[in-house]
Order: C-alpha cells, then sequence, then structure tokens
C-alpha cells in the first residue's frame, strides 16, 4: 500500500471519531479505529495536526454528495429526485458540521487559506459544483420551469443550507422539497 492509500484508509477510519472527539482524539484512537500501530501513522502523517487537516479536507469535500447525486434516476419524477438530493445533500453537511464543530469544541482553530493559495476559493467552486450538479435534476422538466434550472438549484441549495443552521427549526427534507415545489400555501 501506497503512503496516498495509506492517508486515505487513515483518513476514513478515523474521520467518525474525528466528528466525536476533534482535535482531542488520540494517536492510541487513531490507531485502533484505522487498524494499525501509532508508528504508521507518523509514516503517512508528519504530525497529528497534519492528519486533522486532512480529515477536515475530507469532511468538506463535496465529492461522494455529488457522486451520489450524479447517480440519481433522472426518469425518477422530480420530486423523488429533489427528495434524493436533500437527503444526500443533509447528510454531507451533517458529517461536514459534526467534524468542524468538534474542532472547535476542542479548542482547535480552523485555519483559513492565505489569498494566492489554491484553496482559497474552495468554499465556492464546491457551492458552483453542487449547485450545477442539482441543476441538472432540473433539466428534463426545463420547459415548465419558472426560472432557470441554475436559479432553482441556488434557491434549492439554500433552502438545504439554511435549515441546516436552525435546529430548533428543523423540518425533513420531504417537507423542504414540498414547500420547494408546492410553495408555503396549502
Amino acid at each position: 500500500m501506497g503512503v496516498e492509500q495509506r492517508r486515505e484508509m487513515i483518513v476514513r477510519a478515523v474521520l467518525p471519531l474525528v466528528a466525536e472527539h476533534g482535535a482531542a482524539i488520540t494517536t492510541s484512537q487513531i490507531a485502533r479505529a484505522a487498524g494499525i500501530g501509532e508508528g504508521t501513522i507518523f509514516r503517512a502523517f508528519k504530525d497529528k495536526d497534519e492528519l486533522l487537516d486532512a480529515c477536515i479536507a475530507e469532511a468538506v469535500r463535496p465529492d461522494t454528495a455529488l457522486q451520489a447525486i450524479a447517480e440519481i434516476p433522472i426518469e425518477q419524477p422530480l420530486r423523488e429526485r429533489l427528495i434524493e438530493a436533500a437527503a444526500t445533500l443533509s447528510a454531507h453537511l451533517e458529517r461536514m458540521g459534526a467534524v468542524v464543530g468538534a474542532m472547535f469544541t476542542s479548542g482547535r482553530a480552523m485555519k483559513r487559506p492565505e489569498p494566492g493559495q489554491p484553496n482559497v476559493n474552495a468554499r465556492r467552486d464546491s457551492f458552483l459544483t453542487t449547485r450545477n450538479a442539482i441543476a441538472e435534476l432540473f433539466e428534463p422538466e426545463r420547459d415548465q420551469l419558472r426560472l432557470p434550472p441554475e436559479k432553482l438549484a441556488a434557491l434549492f441549495s439554500s433552502m438545504l443550507l439554511g435549515q441546516h443552521r436552525d435546529a430548533e427549526q428543523a423540518v425533513t427534507v420531504e417537507e423542504i422539497v414540498d414547500v420547494f415545489l408546492d410553495g408555503a400555501c396549502r
């Protein structure tokens, strides 16, 4: 197994513990979760901070969610496509929030990228990529839509993001899709 494969394997195995413990996770817990010796951690990562940075990067990457959205059958009714997409994005947002929240709670400040660094626009790019993936779900109904698929996808994404910021007023993905497609009035 190469170093990159080892790094990916460790990050995937450790991510649930990082979401639970944040920066307070121990190298012993990391090794147990990954099924490796503690020394192996430091052959893959220079230190625990580098491993935690890799875990944060994995948690915020939308790749898995985007792949799942791309696999939603376009033949399904729009409502079902949007419910699947909303459930996928909600799960991604929950995982991301759990990891970032655990890091914050455990006292580890999030590093902001320096201007000119390759990932300085990563958040915006991630949103645009996600919006474009959702826009594809609207394409079969393009002629029946009030707005272009890209605008609808941006609105839909905003509704999902907003819902995750207000736990007291949490709604189901089905409720979000219902209000989005049918409006607030009966």
